[in-house]
């Protein structure tokens, strides 16, 4: 009955503040050419979404955050901003055993684990801190793929250990991301690499294998202290402390005979685990989230894509793009054959459906490989436009008259694009007119055609229709393309 009754109430105040919003555009005079109509109705829908998202943001901000729990506990215990509350060790061992009945690790709760304990509670505050506000962004999605492989939701304090929530650091053994694989681990688990991409350092599909490689080392050890040692120091040197411990079976036996790391190990887990769950005991708060999970959502690239080119169209910083999409190695965003779908903040998905289509053609102007030199074939020079030249710049350049240019590569308009290239005879060279021969074809054309118009050259055509120029040569061999017809038609695909 709570549930419903919270959810009517969400509802209705929903309504009633878009009913608000609307009754308030109504009142709005519009002196253009556009009808009082028209601009209400794109007011009304603005509005109507803003307050869609700002309720929603608000709604999902509620939901998820623990502050006023905190502060009670806080407030309620009297503590300063400064203090650094200390407990008996029996005060710790209690909570590890209420932790206990809610989780099926068993953690254990001696003198090492204590010591531990204490030294996290009073030294790494800052960093319990940290990683409170990192937490928003994963754990959310960390339970949900946990849940999901019916595994201990106490397991996301593990990538805590790892990395700090950190996707993008490395260790000095080169394990990378939040769950730290090595290179060898992560390929097992189905996590590739190449120049631009790292899929260790991807949030999601790394959580995956995670859960695979621990379900894994659990199935062969079933005791959820052992396959911690093993996912730290590897299965074999857990079997290496087996024999050498004379057959011993749980962690805190075989614990001597493990390398050094992974003697501290779990302790840290039991540690960090605590920390985490009692940290307002502890007079710990979370620092300021800058990102969380539901204030994100997701777009796909139908084309590779620089992150500067984003950012100057959008002004979604690079380091936030990269911060959210922590997968590729570089600022540039490869285009792939399942298409690369990145995360965005909500505040900037409607200036990216506004300017998507702008920000592919930007970035292609910008980044689209051109040659560094001209090239000199049978005497004539193939000139790559560049930025900031013009036709009278480039005649000039080359001791020929503008009208040469244009007639020598079937020209309509003296408008250039940036990488078309321009063929230009030496003196003497170019071909006389009653010398062309007519590549036009009565022949039928098989496939999707093109009907060649005033002013285009293969190069043009090639970013109109999505291919290349050499695609088209290679669709086209009869076909000179330095003498195009107006009318004639050519095969594009």
């Amino acid at each position: 009955m709570i549930k419903n009754a919270t959810r009517h109430t969400f509802q209705f105040l929903l309504l009633f503040w878009s009913f608000t919003a609307f009754a308030q555009v109504e009142t709005t005079e519009v002196e253009d050419s556009t009808t009082v109509e028209d601009t209400l109705e794109v007011f009304e829908y603005e509005q109507f979404l803003r307050v869609v998202d700002n309720t929603l943001e608000g709604y999902y901000r509620d939901y998820a955050s623990t502050d006023a729990e905190v502060d009670s506990i806080i407030n309620a215990l009297g503590y300063d901003e400064e203090d650094v509350p200390e407990f008996p060790d029996s005060v710790y061992c209690q909570r590890i055993e209420k932790m206990n009945e809610m989780n099926p690790f068993q953690l254990e709760c001696n003198d090492d684990v204590v010591k531990v304990l204490k030294f996290f509670a009073k030294n790494r505050r800052g960093f319990t801190s940290v990683v409170l506000g990192r937490s928003k962004l994963y754990f959310t999605m960390y339970e949900e793929i946990l849940s999901k492989h019916d595994m201990p939701l106490e397991l996301k304090y593990l990538s805590v250990i790892e990395s700090g929530l950190r996707p993008q650091i490395r260790s000095r053994a080169g394990a990378l991301g939040l769950w730290q694989f090595m290179y060898r681990t992560g390929k097992y688990y189905g996590l590739d690499q190449n120049s631009y991409i790292d899929e260790r350092m991807d949030p999601v599909l790394a959580t995956e294998a995670a859960c695979l490689y621990l379900k894994k080392l659990y199935g062969l050890y079933d005791d959820w202290s052992m396959a911690l040692a093993a996912y730290n120091a590897g299965p074999g040197n857990v079997n290496k402390a087996i024999r050498r411990s004379g057959g011993k079976m749980t962690y805190w036996e075989i614990r001597p005979y493990l390398p050094r790391e992974t003697q501290g190990y779990v302790p840290n887990f039991i540690a960090m685990s605590y920390m985490l769950t009692y940290h307002a005991e502890h007079n710990v708060v979370a620092r300021e989230a800058k990102f969380h999970d539901f204030e994100t959502d997701t777009v796909c690239l139908r084309d590779g894509l620089h992150m500067q080119t984003i950012d100057s169209l959008i002004k979604w910083p690079v380091e936030d793009i990269q911060a959210l999409n922590p997968i590729y190695k570089t600022t540039y965003i490869p285009k792939t054959d399942e298409k690369q779908c990145i995360t965005i903040p909500n505040e900037y998905i409607g200036k990216w459906v506004e300017f998507e289509d702008s920000i592919f053609t930007l970035d292609s102007l910008i980044y689209e490989s051109i040659p560094e030199e001209d090239k000199i074939v049978n005497q004539a020079t193939i000139h790559y436009v560049r930025s900031g030249q013009t036709l009278g710049h480039i005649a000039g350049r080359y001791g020929v008259r503008v009208r040469d240019i244009m007639e020598w590569n079937n020209m309509r308009s003296t408008r250039l694009a940036i990488g078309q290239k321009l063929t230009i005879y030496a003196k003497g060279a170019a071909p006389k007119p009653e010398e062309k021969k007519s590549t036009v074809s009565n022949a039928p054309i098989k496939g999707e055609t093109h009907t060649i118009k005033s002013g285009e050259s293969l190069w043009i055509i090639a970013n109109r229709t999505g291919t290349t120029v050499s695609k088209l040569k290679k669709l086209n061999p009869g076909v000179n393309h330095r003498d195009l017809k107006v009318g004639q038609k050519i095969r594009v695909k």
